[in-house]
């Protein structure tokens, strides 16, 4: 399922990253070696020597757990059956590849964007599963979901809090936009704005999604 989210990613945003995520996911034990918080059920770890970046992406044993019953059938069943799962992995495997894409073409990522983009990929990758009819009400469906329907855990500081709410009011006017391509059924044009948006980079990329243009 992991190699699954990445390949639709990939699609979704026109290239295709050697490193696969699945292949670096690390279990409990490791995660906690390597510097993970523990508090949550997915984190993408990373450590930079020099030009050398290391990463390690930590996937709850739980959360795996609660998708296999969904790992070999139509994606689609996994959103209506655990989409908040869904959405968790999706992050992880966002994360992943927004670093490696990221560093591959020489350039650093803050947290507030690395979180921004995430908020993006988990609306379009769970969009595109339900193009067709009915996709409307379904784009209707997730941003209320993903986007107002939230809660942040008690123990973050003020400053992860206020990064988190920022990504998620940056993402919400983005993905607001996108919903013109949606009703219009233009595939195209919803690839085109995801694709350009993704390509650009630190304040760029929050400017966009805050504002467009």
């Amino acid at each position: 399922m992991i190699g699954r989210v990445q390949d639709h990613l990939e699609a979704i945003y026109g290239f295709t990253c050697e490193a696969r995520a699945e292949v670096f996911v690390v279990d409990t034990e490791a995660a906690v070696q390597l510097g993970g918080t523990g508090r949550g059920e997915e984190e993408l770890l990373v450590h930079e020597d020099g030009d050398a970046l290391e990463l390690a992406l930590y996937l709850s044993p739980a959360l795996l757990d609660r998708l296999k019953p969904y790992a070999a059938g139509p994606l689609g069943y996994m959103l209506d059956g655990d989409l908040d799962g869904y959405c968790q992995v999706a992050e992880g495997v966002s994360h992943f590849l927004y670093v490696a894409h990221t560093a591959a073409h020489g350039r650093t990522v803050s947290l507030l964007e690395l979180e921004a983009q995430a908020e993006v990929d988990k609306f379009a990758v769970c969009l595109l599963h339900r193009w067709g009819e009915g996709v409307g009400p379904w784009a209707e469906e997730l941003l209320k979901r993903l986007f107002e329907r939230v809660s942040y855990r008690e123990r973050l500081s003020p400053q992860e809090r206020w990064r988190y709410e920022e990504a998620n009011r940056l993402s919400r006017r983005f993905c607001t936009r996108l919903m013109g391509h949606v009703t219009g059924r233009r595939l195209d044009r919803l690839l085109g704005d995801l694709r350009y948006a993704y390509r650009l980079g630190a304040e760029a990329k929050l400017r966009h999604f805050a504002h467009g243009g």
